[in-house]
């Protein structure tokens, strides 16, 4: 989900792709460099821990299983392949799925969250976020959503195998695959997106999950090989001075907040109920996102050293966060 200028729209609309729930609005003013978000790097210079591990070549290898998969809009086959694809690589691990149906004007269909729990030794949950499914709009098209989709789908999995048969001191880390965050219709700003998070954000709250979510990390389009994670202005303020500050620990901040602007997204539903929450997404996918929500949405336009940057910085983000 992003708000972006009109003439980004027209271009997109030209190319058939402007039907997804990431809405970008970029502020009208020049773009905010890293620097004008507090950090205070004098903190980072007496921890001496290691750097979090991370596979980005099997990181790599999960996106191009997923996109082997074909176009994944929700209802269809395909989508079922993928999901069923997640949960085979979570065999053995603790996993819940939030089950629903949808009935938007297109039909009935139904929706699949994937929740793997890694049970950590404090009292708290850090949730880490991605959708997996494709562009409705584009269903007939061979729009397989490489980076949009897949490559963060794909970033929890490796995520899963760092995580996995560890004793985890801090939190709990909890991995939410969300389903039907891409909008049915144009433009994407509309009821019939986000069916994911918005149902799940609901039931967590009702049933008391919400009150021990620590934060919310949303990963989405983080593939891209010319990476440049935004300063979404929409995010908890303080996590994302967190993110900034494992960045720059990692050595990675050229990477981050080049530029600040408004971001609509999966988050969105977590932050409405007063959740910590922050959104990694890098919404420049070719000049001006002209890859986006098009069949140019490739594995070739993706890097593995983009995944392992944005997963170490998760990582590091998700120390840092148990050390408060």
């Amino acid at each position: 989900m992003k708000t972006f200028k009109l003439i980004s729209l027209i271009f997109v609309l030209m190319l058939f792709a402007c039907s997804k729930g990431k809405n970008v609005a970029a502020s009208g003013s020049s773009p905010t460099s890293a620097s004008a978000v507090n950090t205070d790097a004098s903190k980072l210079l007496p921890d001496t821990s290691p750097a979090p591990t991370f596979n980005a070549d099997r990181a790599m290898q999960y996106v191009k299983e997923i996109v082997a998969l074909g176009p994944r809009p929700i209802g269809s086959e395909n989508h079922k392949k993928v999901e069923n694809y997640i949960l085979s690589h979570l065999k053995g691990d603790r996993v819940e799925q939030d089950s629903f149906d949808v009935h938007p004007t297109e039909g009935t269909f139904p929706v699949r969250n994937i929740i793997a729990k890694f049970q950590g030794a404090r009292d708290g949950i850090i949730v880490v976020a991605s959708h997996y499914d494709t562009n409705w709009p584009l269903r007939k098209t061979s729009y397989i959503g490489a980076n949009d989709g897949a490559s963060s789908s794909a970033l929890l999995l490796e995520i899963a195998d760092q995580l996995r048969g560890k004793k985890l001191e801090g939190y709990s880390v909890w991995l939410l695959w969300d389903d039907a965050e891409e909008s049915m219709k144009l433009p994407w700003d509309d009821p019939e997106s986000l069916y994911g998070v918005r149902h799940l954000a609901q039931k967590w709250q009702d049933d008391g999950t919400l009150k021990k979510i620590k934060a919310f990390l949303l990963e989405d389009m983080i593939g891209d090989a010319d990476l440049n994670i935004e300063h979404d202005t929409n995010s908890t303020a303080w996590l994302e001075d967190l993110i900034l500050q494992a960045a720059t620990r990692l050595g990675y901040q050229s990477h981050f907040f080049a530029r600040s602007m408004p971001v609509t997204d999966d988050h969105m539903a977590f932050l409405q109920h007063g959740v910590p929450s922050a959104d990694l997404i890098d919404f420049d996918y070719g000049y001006n996102d002209v890859f986006w929500h098009t069949t140019e949405d490739t594995v070739d336009k993706l890097s593995p050293k983009s995944l392992e940057i944005v997963g170490t910085v998760t990582l590091e983000t998700v120390r840092l966060l148990n050390q408060q």
